[in-house]
């Protein structure tokens, strides 16, 4: 895909970057975290049961998950996964008050993560069609087509950015609900924050990414 866009795609080096540390701090997070048992002990699957009965929120259930840093809330199903359910490390449990945040939202309408469940399906038909579309076009010469892949990822790039703003306010009501309950020390909560931030990065590379690719098709289309 590099070489069609040709010297313009040095644009792109920032971004990845980004990306090749943002998954080195989150993994060189976790792995330093996983290690630090809090001191209260408490399970990550009932730090995330406390806040989510804390929150008056009784119709979500709580799963394991297979793969390592795979924990996700699942809005359709109302499920919780945790890759770590039974850890009392700290990064087992900020990962946990984190997925719990997203149940708030959820049971709250946070508008971002409305909009973004909504665009899933077209994210995922842009994420998929998009540059198949783009270069079918260029090659036959047929402007319709590079118009409608362009359109295609912009859908995904939206999505990229509507999931800042998600990310970002699951992670701002994890950490309010672990201190409001003292689930952690302020000094295991530091702990917490670290972890999170790490996560937040990731989002914020693929934003980037997203972004800057969006640019680059829209100047390759122009040229053609």
């Amino acid at each position: 895909m590099w070489f069609l866009f040709g010297p313009n795609a040095i644009i792109l080096i920032p971004a990845l970057i980004l990306a090749i540390y943002a998954q080195w701090k989150v993994r060189s997070t976790y792995a330093k975290y996983s290690k630090v048992n809090t001191v209260g002990h408490m399970q990550a699957q009932d730090v995330a049961q406390r806040i989510l009965m804390g929150a008056m929120i009784t119709n979500v259930t709580i799963e394991s998950s297979q793969r390592q840093l795979s924990d996700h809330y699942d809005p359709r199903k109302r499920v919780l996964r945790l890759s770590a359910p039974d850890s009392t490390s700290v990064a087992a449990i900020g990962i946990a008050a984190h997925e719990a945040g997203h149940a708030m939202q959820h049971a709250q309408n946070y508008g971002f993560l409305s909009l973004r469940t909504s665009i899933v399906p077209i994210a995922n038909f842009g994420s998929q069609l998009a540059f198949p579309l783009f270069f079918i076009g260029l090659f036959t010469g047929m402007p319709a087509l590079v118009t409608a892949g362009i359109v295609a990822f912009a859908a995904a790039v939206l999505f990229t950015l509507v999931t800042l703003p998600v990310e970002f306010d699951a992670s701002r009501r994890a950490i309010v609900a672990l201190r409001g309950s003292g689930i952690v020390s302020e000094e295991e909560l530091g702990g917490v924050k670290e972890v999170l931030f790490a996560a937040a990065l990731t989002y914020v590379a693929a934003a980037a990414m997203a972004a800057l690719q969006l640019v680059l098709l829209l100047s390759s289309g122009r040229r053609r």
